[in-house]
């Protein structure tokens, strides 16, 4: 017997199956929604670097390149995040997996920022996380 009949039940009636396999959806719409947030996010937060705007602090070392850098990654990384939604939307599996990654590295890129800016990198760690579970939990499952 399979997971799905068991979690079912054997007897299952196909309105109980279509219940079931459309359990996950609004968490699919929930994790691809705030993927596009944090996405948006971060590619203003990439042009801003970009353009060496008054948000982020000047003179602060980074690991490797400059602000400019840091901000054509950030704003790399948004735009293939972005696409990343469109394909959580799709119920993709591999867009789901996708998603994961981004988000995790996302959400420990926050921990890094929580010197500079607690309530934002706080915030939008939560996020991350959430955004982590709807797509493990409930995206891209084939029953």
């Amino acid at each position: 017997m399979s997971a799905h009949a068991e979690r079912v039940g054997a007897g299952a009636t196909p309105a109980a199956y279509e219940a079931e396999t459309e359990r996950g959806v609004g968490w699919a719409i929930f994790a691809g929604t705030m993927l596009a947030i944090v996405a948006t996010l971060n590619i203003i937060g990439g042009i801003a670097a970009i353009d060496d705007s008054k948000f982020y602090h000047h003179g602060v070392q980074y690991v490797f390149g400059d602000l400019n850098t840091w901000g054509w990654i950030v704003l790399l990384t948004g735009a293939a995040q972005l696409l990343t939604a469109f394909g959580v939307w799709a119920r993709s599996r591999p867009a789901a997996w996708l998603g994961i990654g981004f988000a995790a590295l996302n959400a420990m890129a926050q921990l890094l920022n929580i010197p500079s800016y607690p309530f934002y990198a706080v915030s939008l760690f939560a996020v991350d996380i959430l955004i982590i579970y709807g797509l493990a939990v409930h995206v891209g499952r084939r029953d």
